[in-house]
Protein backbone atom coordinates (compact mmCIF):
# COMPACT_ATOMS: atom_id res chain seq x y z
CA UNK A 1 0.00 0.00 0.00
CA UNK A 2 1.19 3.41 -0.92
CA UNK A 3 2.44 5.72 2.01
CA UNK A 4 2.15 9.03 -0.19
CA UNK A 5 -0.43 10.56 -2.34
CA UNK A 6 0.18 9.75 -6.06
CA UNK A 7 0.41 13.00 -6.66
CA UNK A 8 2.94 12.82 -9.73
CA UNK A 9 5.94 15.43 -10.29
CA UNK A 10 6.87 16.75 -13.31
CA UNK A 11 10.65 17.56 -14.42
CA UNK A 12 9.19 20.59 -16.48
CA UNK A 13 8.61 23.97 -14.99
CA UNK A 14 12.31 25.53 -14.79
CA UNK A 15 12.59 28.46 -17.41
CA UNK A 16 15.89 29.96 -18.40
CA UNK A 17 16.17 33.86 -17.75
CA UNK A 18 16.00 36.01 -20.89
CA UNK A 19 19.39 37.33 -22.40
CA UNK A 20 17.70 40.79 -23.63
CA UNK A 21 19.45 39.67 -26.95
CA UNK A 22 18.53 42.47 -30.32
CA UNK A 23 19.63 45.73 -31.59
CA UNK A 24 19.90 48.42 -29.15
CA UNK A 25 20.31 51.60 -31.09
CA UNK A 26 18.82 51.97 -34.24
CA UNK A 27 20.33 53.95 -37.52
CA UNK A 28 20.51 57.10 -37.12
CA UNK A 29 20.94 57.49 -33.69
CA UNK A 30 23.50 59.31 -31.92
CA UNK A 31 26.54 56.84 -29.77
CA UNK A 32 29.01 57.60 -27.38
CA UNK A 33 32.00 55.45 -27.05
CA UNK A 34 32.01 52.12 -25.36
CA UNK A 35 27.68 52.06 -25.53
CA UNK A 36 26.42 49.41 -26.94
CA UNK A 37 24.70 48.62 -30.46
CA UNK A 38 23.81 45.23 -30.54
CA UNK A 39 23.55 42.31 -28.47
CA UNK A 40 23.86 38.94 -30.69
CA UNK A 41 24.85 35.11 -30.50
CA UNK A 42 26.72 35.23 -33.59
CA UNK A 43 27.70 37.34 -36.12
CA UNK A 44 24.40 37.96 -37.85
CA UNK A 45 25.30 41.93 -37.92
CA UNK A 46 28.90 42.13 -39.20
CA UNK A 47 31.45 45.11 -37.29
CA UNK A 48 32.16 48.12 -39.75
CA UNK A 49 33.85 50.84 -39.21
CA UNK A 50 34.52 52.30 -35.59
CA UNK A 51 32.49 49.59 -34.03
CA UNK A 52 34.27 46.66 -32.09
CA UNK A 53 32.86 42.85 -31.40
CA UNK A 54 33.69 41.81 -27.99
CA UNK A 55 34.36 38.11 -27.30
CA UNK A 56 29.74 37.37 -26.92
CA UNK A 57 29.92 38.91 -30.66
CA UNK A 58 28.35 42.14 -28.44
CA UNK A 59 28.92 44.87 -31.05
CA UNK A 60 29.24 47.94 -29.34
CA UNK A 61 30.70 51.97 -30.25
CA UNK A 62 34.35 52.48 -30.46
CA UNK A 63 34.15 56.34 -31.36
CA UNK A 64 31.34 58.80 -30.69
CA UNK A 65 29.12 59.33 -33.39
CA UNK A 66 25.71 58.33 -35.09
CA UNK A 67 25.10 54.48 -35.98
CA UNK A 68 24.62 53.15 -39.77
CA UNK A 69 23.57 50.63 -41.19
CA UNK A 70 23.78 48.83 -44.40
CA UNK A 71 24.35 45.44 -46.67
CA UNK A 72 27.39 43.87 -48.40
CA UNK A 73 27.44 40.65 -49.72
CA UNK A 74 30.42 38.20 -47.71
CA UNK A 75 32.16 35.51 -49.22
CA UNK A 76 31.92 33.11 -46.83
CA UNK A 77 34.48 30.11 -45.96
CA UNK A 78 32.97 27.46 -48.80
CA UNK A 79 33.01 30.09 -51.20
CA UNK A 80 29.50 30.77 -51.29
CA UNK A 81 28.38 34.36 -51.14
CA UNK A 82 25.86 35.79 -48.20
CA UNK A 83 24.67 39.19 -47.81
CA UNK A 84 25.43 40.34 -44.49
CA UNK A 85 24.10 43.77 -42.63
CA UNK A 86 27.23 46.12 -41.39
CA UNK A 87 26.88 48.31 -38.49
CA UNK A 88 29.12 51.49 -38.29
CA UNK A 89 29.57 54.73 -35.94
CA UNK A 90 30.15 57.23 -38.47
CA UNK A 91 31.39 60.54 -36.85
Amino acid sequence: MAHTKAIGSTKLGRDSISKRLGVKLQDGQKVSVGQIIIRQRGTKYVPGENVIRADDDTLFAGKNGTVKFSSKMKTRFDGSRKQATVVAVVA
